[in-house]
């Protein structure tokens, strides 16, 4: 049985025997959307606080935490919009995977999405300062060192593109 230690609006950490870790309150899940479209792949890029940098990293964004029930396809629809500036004629879930099951419960679904228009310029909702970047598929092992290189820090997220199959 576990014991809520504290309890904030996006994450509370809770206790159970001698394990301490991350938990998302009131049933808020994640998407993270691999978007593919005419060879390219779109990433963003954003500052992200607790590691002090800017990290390149596959849309993504929470699912529920605005309105219960929400439908991972819907959350991860808005997401694209709203990070990228593109919209998806298809969303695939390919299934739940957990981040860092070590030091948190949070899990995310994997959305593919494909026939994609842009119409908008993305960037995020309010302070997000999100930069998109389209890169070719054929060329992402060479972007990311680049960015690397920069000083960007780079979401583990993003080594399905490196792998062969995913996309």
């Amino acid at each position: 049985m576990s014991e809520t230690v504290w309890a904030g609006r996006f994450i509370a950490v809770e206790t159970e025997g001698k394990w301490e870790y991350a938990v998302r309150p009131r049933g808020i899940a994640a998407a993270v959307i691999l978007a593919i479209d005419a060879d390219h792949v779109l990433l963003v890029e954003q500052y992200r606080v607790p590691i002090g940098c800017r990290c390149l990293e596959l849309p993504a964004g929470l699912v529920g935490d605005e309105t219960a029930g929400e439908p991972i396809e819907a959350a991860a629809a808005r997401e694209l919009k709203e990070e990228t500036g593109y919209r998806a004629e298809r969303l695939e879930a390919l299934g739940l995977f957990h981040s860092s099951p070590g030091l948190t419960s949070e899990a995310f679904t994997l959305v593919r999405a494909t026939s994609l228009t842009m119409v908008g310029t993305g960037g995020g909702v309010d302070d997000e300062d999100i930069a998109v970047h389209r890169v070719p598929l054929a060329e992402v092992a060479a972007f990311v060192a680049t960015r690397r290189a920069a000083g960007v820090a780079v979401d583990a997220k993003v080594l399905l593109l490196l792998a062969s199959g995913i996309v």
